[in-house]
């Protein structure tokens, strides 16, 4: 209580009520106080007024400051004139005080008045009653509060973490969740997965491996560690609460929480609750990639089988979209139509799933029919692919691209039906792309015209073709993407042929790739080399 709140509550009391210090100064006297006596004001000394021996009175004081409970005593005090002022008192220490120093609450009775000592010691002993009981409830109040505002936090900590596996993919990204958000949720210092990977991921085959975390954000149980013992028997390690991951009776890892030294751990049903949570997103994150390795491998056994060409050295690769779980329609192929011409050819079928990926399959099947009849033809090639496409796959659509490259005069004849242009890549890592005539895509349109482009592929040049999967972004224009292609080659100076396909394939490691890309690279051997 302070000061002015003690002067509030005594003030309209018809008894002196004193609060004084430990050397006996005045802090506060409530109105009747000062009607009893006019020295007993705030600011004075009762030693200075007494009247006797002033050690009694500093003997007085210290037992009132000593007791909890009201004590009675004597008061003899002198006025201005002379005039001694008897008073009967009980006093204590005011335990309400938040003052600086300890204080003594006297309640006075002056002995020549009426005697209602009895009924003031009852009205001050309620006061004291009051004062303690509404202490009590602002403690409590304020243990209610903290309570209610810790348990809030935590709910939104649990939301947060809720989200963040919600919005996760993948086991790197469940993985990256835990470790941002559950140490908040679990009030711990780390948060660590120990995952199964074998169960989450089987293999597809016999040569087939689970591939490894892509981030140091989960181990994988199933591994050997440094040591070369099996990690599933590694121990935690102190400190560490470890709660098992599961999902209908089967373990697929563990959670490591780390509570920092000194701290309380959180209550082991609340950690087992977020765990289930966690062990839910892992599940499902498993699955996608299980599903997404499934289709990446039907899509390759789809792929053609390159044949050798002694007059060109080839490499391709193949990268499925991280937001499909479904095969695509991608494909390349190349044609060695005899000493003189090389054909090649690279499409995308519009959609993802097994109808596009058997119109994908069918489509190339009839474009190597049609290239044996008329391969010497590009625009011929695409007319007749057109029309496979629109009388025998009615709605489907792909764009393509199909080029004919005559080998004494290094001439390329090109047809473009909707899909990116070709990229000759330099022996200095310059690039140029081929801007011919562009055509519709094959297989909306019945009667569509189809132009064809000429340029000279140097011996010394690369050739590039790819899908629209490796330039095509969110929210960020086609020119865009193929500016950064156009530049990709200059990082890859002095590779070989299938690295360099491999780093145009990631040219923008940081970049989210949502659709498939296929490449392929050709480059002119020299005259006299043989395919390997």
């Amino acid at each position: 209580m302070s000061l002015g709140l003690f002067e509030a509550i005594t003030k309209a009391l018809p008894t002196a009520v004193l609060l004084c210090a430990a050397d006996g100064t005045v802090l506060a006297a409530n109105p009747a106080a000062t009607r009893a006596a006019a020295q007993l004001t705030a600011g004075t000394s009762l030693l200075e007024h007494t009247h006797g021996d002033p050690q009694a009175l500093r003997a007085a004081l210290a037992g009132w400051l000593r007791s909890g409970t009201p004590l009675p005593g004597a008061l003899v005090l002198k006025d201005g004139r002379g005039t001694v002022v008897r008073f009967r008192c009980q006093g204590a220490r005011a335990s309400w005080w938040t003052g600086p120093g300890p204080a003594v609450q006297l309640n006075l009775h002056r002995l020549d008045q009426g005697d209602r000592f009895v009924a003031l010691n009852q009205q001050v002993a309620a006061l004291n009653r009051e004062v303690a009981y509404r202490r009590t409830a602002e403690a409590q109040r304020e243990r209610l509060l903290a309570a209610e505002q810790a348990a809030r936090h935590r709910l939104q900590d649990l939301y947060q973490l809720t989200a963040a596996l919600a919005a996760a993919v993948t086991l790197d990204q469940v993985a990256d969740a835990v470790q941002t958000a559950a140490p908040a949720t679990l009030g711990a210092e780390r948060v660590d997965m120990r995952l199964h990977a074998q169960r989450l991921i089987p293999d597809l085959g016999p040569h087939d491996r689970t591939p490894a975390p892509g981030t140091p954000a989960w181990t994988n149980l199933d591994t050997a560690s440094a040591t070369g013992a099996p990690r599933r028997q590694v121990p935690a390690p102190p400190g560490t609460f470890r709660v098992r991951l599961t999902f209908q009776q089967t373990v697929l890892g563990v959670l490591d929480v780390r509570h920092p030294a000194h701290t309380a751990p959180a209550e082991p049903d609340h950690v087992r609750a977020v765990a289930q949570q966690i062990a839910q997103a892992v599940r499902r994150a498993g699955l996608y990639e299980h599903e997404h390795r499934l289709a990446e491998r039907l899509q390759l056994s789809l792929l053609p089988r390159l044949p050798p060409v002694t007059s060109l050295e080839t490499a391709t690769c193949y990268a499925p979209g991280s937001d499909l779980l479904q095969v695509g329609g991608d494909w390349y192929d190349l044609y060695d139509l005899d000493e003189n011409h090389v054909a090649l050819s690279i499409g995308d079928v519009a959609g993802h799933g097994l109808p596009e990926a058997a119109v994908m399959a069918r489509t190339t099947a009839a474009l190597r029919a049609i290239v044996q009849r008329c391969g010497h033809h590009p625009a011929q090639v695409m007319d007749r692919l057109n029309a496979f496409l629109h009388q025998h796959h009615h709605g489907a659509m792909a764009t393509a691209c199909y080029l004919l490259h005559h080998l004494p005069t290094r001439t390329l004849t090109y047809v473009k039906a909707g899909h990116p242009p070709p990229l000759l890549i330099t022996p200095d890592s310059g690039s140029r792309y081929l801007n011919g005539p562009i055509s519709p895509p094959v297989g909306p349109i019945e009667k569509a015209r189809y132009r064809e482009g000429r340029t000279t592929w140097r011996a010394s040049e690369t050739l590039l073709l790819y899908t629209d999967g490796l330039i095509e972004r969110r929210g960020e224009s086609l020119d865009t993407g193929l500016d950064h292609l156009a530049r990709a080659p200059r990082d890859g100076m002095g590779l070989s042929l299938r690295d360099l396909c491999q780093h145009l394939l990631n040219h923008r490691p940081h970049t989210h790739y949502p659709d498939d890309r296929a490449l392929l690279l050709a480059r002119p051997r020299p005259t006299g080399s043989s395919s390997p």
